[in-house]
């Protein structure tokens, strides 16, 4: 790991540029961070605001804005962009909270806030606040688990599918109107049926 993990070379580099930004030398800084993303393929402003044990897996597209907070204990995938949505001077990327897990390829932007304990799924692409313990996937981002507590892991393989729900949900209603619509043929044929015979 201290030869040859990216994430890791790309946080120590960080914590150096972070140190200058800090006490105004902040053209080393960038400096220090454009190496860093040179390197290691992992692009962190030096800026950012990032606690104790953050850990990037496999890191390579990584990119942390200037105004993000990230707290303790968060673990994020390759190709998470962490994003803002104007160019002011002002709090304009995520602030994210404890024991947060980031799927590999999710983009979250703007000044929003995911809860301590969130879980974002791969892909998903996050422009709403998320509350504390809840799990979120999709385009853009729904929560589709609400589960207080810490989360040590995200298992992509279980995460439910809110776009497959609504498809099975749909199906299921076009059957039971098709029942429905069969029942009501039979009984307007049987009606015309028997207005028939009485005429005759």
């Amino acid at each position: 790991m201290l030869t040859c993990y990216p994430g890791l070379h790309a946080l120590w580099c960080y914590r150096w540029a972070n140190w200058f930004w800090r006490h105004r030398l902040r053209l080393l800084g960038r400096l220090i961070s454009h190496f860093a993303r040179f390197a290691t393929g992992v692009e962190i402003h030096p800026g950012a605001t990032i606690g104790r044990r953050f850990f990037v897996d496999h890191g390579m597209g990584v990119v942390i804005g200037e105004t993000t907070e990230i707290g303790d204990d968060v673990l994020m995938y390759q190709g998470v962009v962490l994003g803002g949505t104007s160019l002011e001077k002002k709090k304009r990327h995520p602030s994210i909270g404890n024991n947060v897990v980031i799927g590999s390829a999710a983009i979250l932007l703007g000044p929003i806030t995911l809860g301590d304990g969130a879980r974002v799924g791969a892909n998903s692409v996050v422009v709403k606040s998320v509350p504390a313990g809840a799990t979120v996937v999709g385009v853009p981002g729904r929560i589709v688990e609400e589960k207080r507590g810490a989360v040590a892991d995200l298992d992509h393989g279980r995460l439910p599918d809110p776009v497959s729900e609504a498809m099975r949900s749909m199906a299921e209603q076009q059957g039971m109107l098709e029942e429905r619509i069969k029942k009501l043929e039979a009984m307007l044929e049987t009606r015309t049926l028997d207005n028939e015979k009485r005429q005759k």
